[in-house]
């Protein structure tokens, strides 16, 4: 194994830069690597964390992605009650949006289900948010769009109950 080695706490800033770029050129697991060395040389860093859960969540597509368990995990240590919400919306948001993308048997359901919990999250966050900052109204209006454009999205049908039960 090799030992990694540290960022210095001048070197933040840059490394930062970096992130938001290779998020732009599509290489989140860069992205996410200089993310967790940036929070190991300044653990409280938002910026970080928060990019990290961004680089995270574009891998959902991606065969052998994180899981939204391990992604949600990250959302406690936000700051902010906004952005705790804001942030779980668009790991739901995203978690729709990769299931769609696989179209696996049930996926319909799930991405309904996901897109709802979204859209929840982004009312909380929309509540808490400062005036003028519409970001998280944005975000809902995409999932209703993403649902009404979809009628193929619907949550899973109730099932009858058995004599069984």
């Amino acid at each position: 194994m090799f030992e990694l080695k540290k960022l210095s706490r001048a070197g933040i800033d840059g490394a930062l830069e970096k992130v938001e770029r290779y998020r732009l050129l599509n290489e989140p697991r860069e992205a996410e690597s200089i993310c967790r060395d940036v929070l190991e040389a300044d653990p409280d860093n938002q910026h970080a964390r928060v990019s990290l859960i961004l680089s995270l969540t574009d891998r959902f597509r991606a065969e052998g992605g994180p899981s939204p368990a391990d992604v949600l995990a990250l959302i406690p240590k936000l700051e902010t009650d906004y952005a705790r919400a804001y942030y779980t919306g668009i790991v739901h948001e995203r978690v729709a949006k990769a299931r769609l993308a696989r179209g696996n048997p049930g996926s319909g359901s799930i991405a309904y289900g996901a897109l709802r919990s979204a859209m929840e999250c982004y009312d909380r966050a929309h509540e808490l948010s400062e005036h003028g900052d519409d970001s998280a109204l944005l975000r809902w209006n995409t999932c209703a769009r993403l649902l009404n454009a979809t009628p193929s999205l619907a949550p899973a049908p109730e099932t009858e109950p058995t004599l069984l039960e």
